[in-house]
C-alpha cells in the first residue's frame, strides 16, 4: 500500500498546526495552562515566541503548518520507498 505525499502532507500540516493554534488559545485565556510546550515551540521555530497574543499564536500556526507538511511529505516519501522494496 502507498500512501498519498501530498494527502499525508496536507493532514500532518493541518493536524499539527491545529494544536498549536488549540493550545495556543486556550493559553491566552490561562496562561498557566500549556506553557512548556509553547516554550518548547519557541525554542524549535524561531519567529514564534509563545503566545502572548493572538498575532502570536497565528505565527505559532503558521510555522506549525509548514512544519507539519514537510514532515508529513517526508515520512509519505520514505514510506513509499520502504514499502517498494
Amino acid at each position: 500500500m502507498r500512501l498519498s505525499v501530498r494527502g499525508f502532507a496536507i493532514a500532518c500540516g493541518l493536524l499539527w498546526a491545529g494544536g498549536i493554534l488549540f493550545v495556543g488559545l486556550i493559553h491566552l485565556a490561562r496562561p498557566e495552562y500549556g506553557a512548556s510546550f509553547l516554550q518548547v515551540m519557541g525554542s524549535a521555530y524561531p519567529w514564534f515566541h509563545g503566545a502572548r497574543s493572538i498575532g502570536d499564536a497565528l505565527v505559532g500556526t503558521l510555522d506549525g503548518l509548514v512544519d507539519g507538511l514537510v514532515g508529513g511529505a517526508l515520512f509519505a516519501w520514505l514510506y513509499n520507498l520502504a514499502a517498494r522494496a
